[in-house]
């Protein structure tokens, strides 16, 4: 979009006129006495008492309740690589959401850099100053390894939303879905379209939630994932040797044939005669956003249970169920790090909320449900506090 089609009467651009996000202060600040308190000379006072015992930045300063929500713009929504400055209103708008639903604060950082060790380098910089790291819109395969080298180097929570939000969400959703149409997740033949970074997190996600290796099918722009691809990257080799047994090779058309349960997390669109191959009784969860992988009105020809990532349609997989409730759970516990338990733990709160009034529209709460990132929360840091990664 150009300059010339920027649109000030645009209620959008009206909305984003300065910013979404302000910093405020929590002490008051009108007196001699104030600012003596809250500035100099008894600031100092505080930073000699953490400079002896560090722990004490948890108690004394923002770090406890902040986490950074950190781009490189190389992946941003639908958009692709458009860089960080055209980045920044995501990640406001990201940065607002852990403060409306979390009651955490959160900075976004848009780096000018998509080099790994330079990204790993920045961010590790950073850190003393957060409670923990939001990793966004970092494209694969660079943000697995991004993650991973953060994780392994810093002592708080680092959680790269674009995968483990979304995986958290879907595994919410088929546990409910499931339970609606009388299923066991450790019975269910799952297809999932997409072995982007999505892809592979929903994928480990399912399985660490119920869903057998065995009978999952994963699907790239070439075909089913399997031993027999020469092409794959060290992560798609490590999902070809987790998944598939049958050893099934083809299109999405052959990983559908007689599949339960299709999680579309790529893009590509999926004929119609796809879904109809299709066992009876299926589920679909088609979350390219804006456009579905298979439009929600065809797939219900063919299954019982759709869900999209569109908020105008039901059963909205949306990642706002998930980050704000599991960096507020983390926080509380002041965890380390964030494991698969607390993943788990998290979508099954998610599920929880609703599953006494499932229908087959209603599989999920909704984005704006009160009572989702309390549920999350306390789960979250309950799990944090039985793997042994929590401080408080």
């Amino acid at each position: 979009m150009s300059s010339s089609s920027v649109d000030p009467a645009d209620p959008v651009f009206r909305l984003h006129v300065g910013g979404k996000m302000a910093v405020t202060s929590t002490v008051p600040l009108t007196s001699r006495e104030d600012l003596s308190l809250a500035y100099t000379p008894g600031v100092a006072r505080v930073c000699e008492a953490i400079a002896a015992d560090p722990a004490l930045v948890d108690e004394y300063t923002w770090v406890s309740h902040t986490v950074a929500v950190v781009t490189d713009g190389s992946a941003v929504l639908g958009l692709g690589n458009i860089g960080p400055r055209a980045a920044m209103p995501v990640m406001e708008g990201k940065a607002v959401l852990f403060k409306q639903f979390g009651g955490v604060d959160a900075v976004p950082i848009c780096l000018d850099t998509q080099d790994v060790d330079e990204i790993v380098t920045a961010v590790t910089a950073l850190a003393p100053s957060f409670g923990g790291i939001n990793l966004e819109d970092i494209s694969a395969p660079r943000c697995f390894e991004i993650e991973r080298r953060l994780d392994e180097a810093l002592g708080i929570p680092v959680f790269h939303d674009d995968q483990h939000g979304t995986a958290i969400v879907v595994l919410a959703a088929l546990r409910n879905a499931s339970r609606l149409l009388n299923r066991k997740l450790g019975d269910l033949r799952v297809a999932v379209s997409g072995a982007g970074a999505a892809g592979i997190a929903v994928t480990k996600m399912l399985i660490a939630g119920g869903v057998n290796p065995d009978d999952v099918v994963v699907c790239d722009s070439r075909g089913i994932i399997g031993p027999d691809r020469a092409d794959l990257t060290a992560t798609k080799a490590e999902l070809a040797a987790l998944t598939n047994a049958a050893g099934r090779r083809g299109d999405i058309t052959e990983a559908l044939r007689d599949a339960d349960v299709l999680i579309g997390v790529s893009g590509g669109q999926i004929p119609e005669a796809a879904v109809a191959g299709m066992a009876s009784g299926g589920i679909v969860f088609a979350l390219a956003n804006p456009t579905p992988e298979v439009h929600p009105e065809v797939a219900a020809r063919h299954v019982e249970v759709v869900a999209t990532g569109r908020s105008d349609y039901p059963n909205q997989i949306n990642n706002v169920l998930a980050f704000p409730g599991v960096f507020r759970g983390a926080l509380d516990a002041r965890a380390t790090r964030i494991t698969e338990n607390m993943k788990v733990a998290a979508a099954d709160a998610i599920a929880g909320v609703v599953s006494e009034t499932l229908t087959a529209d209603a599989i999920v709460p909704s984005p704006l449900d009160p009572r989702v990132a309390p549920a999350v929360a306390q789960a979250v840091a309950e799990a944090a506090r039985a793997d042994g990664v929590a401080r408080a």
